[in-house]
């Protein structure tokens, strides 16, 4: 008898377990982004500063939090939503990249993104070809 009670306590335990797992996956945030690549271009060293925003949506189910947003590069800033992103909400990251004192020429940078959300790490990417001022 005692053997038969263990043993409907250890499935009884199991099944809520697994329920409780299922719906906590189904209470969670997700983010997508509109892209994940801007080109800026051809620009001039004369303006060495370009801004984008990637945009992005909430497709989760939970409130969105962006934990951190980190350039690769100190001449390229994230500037982000620090407010929860409701679902079906959006929100925007400004990215910022400033050539000033670097080489002309083609760059590529990265933003590492880190959320709460299902996917917790996206990779965001800038790139372009700042020109150099013509020698006077």
């Amino acid at each position: 008898m005692k053997k038969i009670f263990l043993l409907m306590m250890m499935v009884v335990s199991s099944m809520t377990t697994v329920m409780a797992q299922e719906s906590a996956d189904k209470k969670q945030a997700e983010i997508k982004f509109d892209k994940y690549i801007h080109n800026f271009g051809e620009f001039s060293e004369l303006s060495p500063k370009v801004t984008c925003v990637f945009t992005y949506t909430n497709v989760g189910n939970a409130p969105l939090v962006i934990n951190q947003a980190v350039a690769s590069c100190g001449c390229t800033v994230p500037e982000y939503t620090k407010q929860p992103v409701m679902p079906g909400q959006k929100g925007e990251i400004k990215v910022t990249y400033n050539g000033a004192g670097k080489f002309p020429g083609h760059f590529k940078k990265s933003i590492t993104v880190r959320t709460n959300g299902k996917v917790e790490m996206t990779r965001l990417y800038v790139e372009g070809d700042m020109k150099e001022k013509a020698a006077q």
